[in-house]
């Protein structure tokens, strides 16, 4: 029975309260029993987060990917999504969304007190709930990334054994999130402690583009889209995740794949919208589209299918309003306000920067048949204020700080108190002591680290090598580290476990390749190319403590040489290369093993060692070497725990144990 073919009027309809509501007017909608088929979607109730704002919730399973959907198909008398807007009649819909927190739920430090960054966010929605209309519908929703970058990142464990909690999905189920998008570091410990961490979810998580995982299901684990209603409205989901930086390839999942997200939507939108009154689009695929510089970025980044093409692919498939909220590329959108940059056809996107800085809000005035006309009414960003107890109550500057009363302490106590009290012990664990810390220092890191020799990666690099001597298929020559990951510096005296976690804070293990001379010559020869250039440090505005997102190489004494920067990127080389002190160009057909993270062993991603084009501002469209043709073993070695171990038995960070600048790196002219 397809109710498409009956025909109803809005006002009858409203008048006669008919239990199937306004999605009675939907050519999609089809009743009938069984699995969804190719071009249809099966939608199935579902429970809502009791702490959150949806009122009913409809999952949408199917495969986005199988054509265009043309039906969406649920079973004779089984409820279906709700309008009770009258013609000409007006609600208010207001989305509070962050997106990129990773895991920063309450940010730690001795000296200037802890910084409170969800419970912040959870007295703002609170608050914002209790002062809503009758007629206002307040919802909280996360754009991705909820994962990776702080230390509660250790309750995830590496494997399901290993696993305590999931910090973030827990508490936000707790805070009353209503629904998320899966980011790419979502998936830095593998799918199957993914899935693990799911369980902790008490809302519906969402992606229309990751497939294939062995360890976890579209359908079962994850949604593609869902439809909420609240205050009389029904809000349709769309979520999208990168298909540039997602960890595909590795070889516990290799089937794992991200999809564009450009079809999804083509796919997906008409049906979704032809059952709401709006759309929401959760796309972690980042802010511009192709190479774009924003956010993170302090050079061009390969964005691929961003924000703009997911946008403009959208508007003209419904009239409906459409937000787009994003995250991955952590830009702030909007923060005075609309920028018109920002619409897209008709489409508003939308971002809250990263990390916990800022809590956004946009507040849409929905009607009936109005489609775009008049939709939205302000947009704003809320920042989540910084801790600093040292500050004094008559410096200016205090009241931009946190202060006891500007975050829920009794969410904080009753939710992420227990997680940072299950970290203790590891947290606060003294690991090592730093003598001498300048050359290892923050400042002197991210100084040095995308355009010079490094000391910490130095450190970094040979300790892995020593380390190496108890792998079990022997001892590498050459360990290497990318620029990027190199978040933080420490400082001098006592090193806890968390003060290195901060330095190296991805998820990456440790993947050894054999490579020959000739190989060594071509990745070094690449690698200089994407250094920082003297002429663009000094004409350009290139902010060294943002992401210059280029892919650049650090790598263990073993490995000396020169950078000669030629006139342009496409000239630069390596030069009097030496490997184990011998000339690298009598090496070319010897055999080397070479250590590599997980994120450069898969091919950098955005930061291209996979063949495509050097990205980060480079000029030229210069190929990338592909190091994903290299024949990995996979040690399933963590490369954090591994220099771990190294500065527990070394009990030192000092010129004795590797902080030093001995030259094998030299690009005099920087």
């Amino acid at each position: 029975m397809t109710l498409a073919n009956i025909q109803f009027s809005r006002r009858n309809l409203l008048k006669s309260g008919a239990v199937v509501g306004l999605t009675a007017m939907s050519p999609f909608l089809t009743f009938r029993s069984g699995a969804a088929a190719e071009g249809e979607l099966q939608m199935v109730a579902a429970t809502p987060n009791p702490n959150g704002a949806f009122e009913r919730l409809f999952l949408l399973k199917g495969d986005p990917f199988s054509g265009p959907i043309s039906t969406i198909i649920t079973a004779e008398g089984n409820p279906v999504p709700q309008s009770s807007m009258a013609a000409g009649e007006r609600r208010v819909l207001r989305l509070m969304h962050f997106n990129d927190l990773h895991n920063h739920l309450t940010d730690t430090h001795g000296k200037k007190g802890d910084t409170h960054r969800l419970s912040q966010m959870v007295k703002t929605v609170r608050e914002t709930k209790a002062a809503a209309a009758d007629n206002e519908a307040v919802l909280f929703i996360s754009g991705g990334d909820d994962h990776t970058g702080s230390v509660l990142d250790e309750l995830l464990g590496w494997s399901p054994e290993g696993f305590v909690a999931d910090p973030a999905y827990r508490s936000y189920s707790a805070a009353g999130l209503d629904i998320a998008v899966l980011g790419n570091h979502e998936f830095d410990r593998g799918c199957e402690v993914l899935k693990t961490g799911l369980a902790d979810a008490t809302f519906p998580v969402l992606s229309a583009n990751v497939h294939g995982s062995k360890f976890m299901a579209m359908n079962k684990d994850y949604s593609c889209a869902a439809i909420a209603e609240a205050k009389g409205m029904r809000i349709g989901f769309i979520g999208l995740t990168t298909a540039v930086d997602t960890r595909v390839g590795q070889e516990s999942d290799p089937d794992l794949a991200v999809s564009s997200p450009v079809e999804a939507v083509r796919n997906l939108l008409p049906a979704v919208a032809s059952i709401s009154d709006v759309v929401v689009i959760l796309s972690h695929c980042g802010y511009g589209s192709g190479n774009h510089m924003s956010g993170k970025a302090a050079t061009n980044r390969m964005i691929g299918e961003g924000d703009f093409d997911i946008a403009a692919a959208a508007a003209p498939l419904t009239d409906k309003p459409i937000v787009l909220v994003g995250g991955h590329s952590h830009t702030r959108l909007n923060a005075e306000g609309i920028d018109l940059d920002n619409m897209i056809e008709g489409v508003l996107l939308t971002q809250a920067e990263a990390n916990g800085a800022y809590l956004g809000e946009i507040a849409m005035s929905i009607a009936a048949d109005q489609g775009r006309k008049d939709w939205f009414s302000s947009v704003s960003l809320h920042k989540v204020k910084s801790r600093d107890d040292r500050v004094a109550a008559d410096d200016p500057k205090y009241a931009d700080l946190e202060h006891d009363g500007d975050y829920d302490a009794e969410f904080e106590t009753a939710h992420i108190a227990p997680l940072l009290a299950a970290l203790d012990e590891k947290l606060t664990e003294i690991i090592g002591t730093v003598e001498d810390g300048e050359l290892v220092s923050t400042e002197r890191t991210i100084a040095d680290r995308y355009i010079r020799e490094c000391a910490i990666a130095n450190f970094m690099n040979d300790a892995l090598v020593e380390r190496s001597a108890t792998f079990a298929n022997g001892r590498i020559d050459i360990a290497m580290f990318n620029a990027t990951g190199l978040a933080s510096g420490i400082a001098e005296g006592p090193l806890t476990f968390k003060q290195w976690f901060d330095v190296m804070p991805y998820a990456d293990n440790v993947h050894v390749a054999t490579m020959s001379g000739a190989q060594i010559q071509e990745m070094l020869d690449n690698n200089a190319k994407r250094i920082l250039r003297p002429e663009e440090l000094t004409s350009s505005d290139i902010k060294l403590d943002s992401f210059v997102s280029r892919g650049f190489l650090h790598f263990s004494k073993g490995v000396r040489y020169r950078i000669d920067y030629g006139s342009s990127a496409q000239e630069a080389r390596a030069v009097e290369v030496e490997i184990n002190g011998q000339p690298l160009a009598e090496q070319m057909d010897k055999s080397f093993t070479v250590a590599f993270n997980t994120y450069i062993s898969l091919g950098g991603f955005g930061e291209s060692w996979n063949g495509k084009p050097i990205g980060g501002g480079v000029a030229g469209d210069l190929p990338s070497m592909d190091l994903r043709q290299l024949t990995y073993l996979h040690t399933g070695l963590v490369y954090r725990n591994e220099i771990i171990a190294f500065i527990r038995d070394a009990g030192v960070v000092s010129p004795q144990t590797g902080v030093v600048l001995d030259g094998r790196l030299q690009a005099a002219a920087a």
